[in-house]
């Protein structure tokens, strides 16, 4: 019952549903109370008659470790709903493991934060056995904005999940070394938000992957030689003013890499060739 699953509960509740809750920390189960929720002591109460199960943790080890403990309270057939983000392995073998003791495990991780839980909204992820996936898509649509069905494949949306992270940590990592060239230029925080909402990069990302992947790397928009020049001039205004970058050195260092294998004419892109 932390910010994510708390809100579930609480969007669960507005719908009508019957739900009963347990967390490590008791007091955070017991305060869903107020909304209508039951809260239970210990995970294998909580689960008794229920015909569906949801848990939001942090791990691998802690969904094995939760759902362990739980699983003296399964009733027959009951459905597990997992919205960790976790390994793709872990997913795949806690898949076959419930298989294997009569229970149904599904792993659909979430882009939410605790807003979107609690207005269903976001984008939920889902992938294996489509016959069980047919079944719970009209109840899981109901947790979402927009539920994404990737396969048969177990554990893809696990990955899917992850890489997503990786892409929105990469985000975050490179507006942070944005932010720290702008303030070495003496550029306002606002300014660059003001850049960002009229020319917006993000919209570019889809043509990006595009090129990428089509792998046309020798019709460049912009040379590599030319994005390493424009690298090293961040780098030397950054460090003139004192100012530490954490992405673009090691962009850099990859350039100087494909640069040295003869791409320097080539489309900067070509930095993502052997990612394909």
């Amino acid at each position: 019952m932390g910010l994510l699953g708390s809100n579930f509960v609480r969007a669960m509740l507005q719908k009508g549903e019957t739900v009963q809750v347990w967390n490590r920390t008791a007091a955070k189960a017991r305060a869903l109370e107020a909304y209508g929720a039951k809260a239970f002591e210990n995970a294998s109460e909580a689960v008794q008659d229920a015909d569906v199960i949801h848990v939001t943790l942090k791990d691998d080890a802690t969904v094995d470790e939760v759902l362990e403990a739980a699983s003296k309270g399964f009733k027959e057939g009951v459905i597990i709903i997992d919205h960790t983000t976790t390994s793709a392995k872990g997913a795949i073998q806690r898949t076959g493991d419930w298989k294997s003791k009569g229970f149904t495990y599904v792993h659909a991780p979430v882009f939410m934060g605790p807003q979107n839980a609690l207005e269903s909204t976001g984008f939920m992820l889902v992938s294996g056995d489509q016959s069980i996936l047919s079944k719970l898509e009209p109840e899981l649509s109901k947790m979402t904005g927009k539920l994404l069905n990737v396969g048969s494949e177990e554990g893809k949306a696990a990955g899917l999940k992850l890489t997503g992270n990786l892409f929105l940590q990469c985000i975050t990592a490179g507006l942070s070394d944005a932010l720290a060239l702008a303030k070495a230029h003496g550029i306002k925080a606002d300014e660059l938000l003001n850049l960002f909402n009229n020319w917006n990069p993000g919209a570019i990302i889809p043509a990006r992957l595009k090129k990428i992947t089509e792998g046309k790397f020798n019709e460049p928009s912009w040379e590599l030689n030319m994005a390493r020049k424009d690298a090293g001039l961040m780098i030397n205004a950054a460090k003139e003013a004192g100012t530490h970058l954490g992405i673009i050195p090691a962009v850099a260092d990859v350039m100087d890499q494909w640069i040295a294998k003869g791409h320097g004419n080539d489309d900067w892109s070509v930095i993502a060739k052997d990612s394909i």
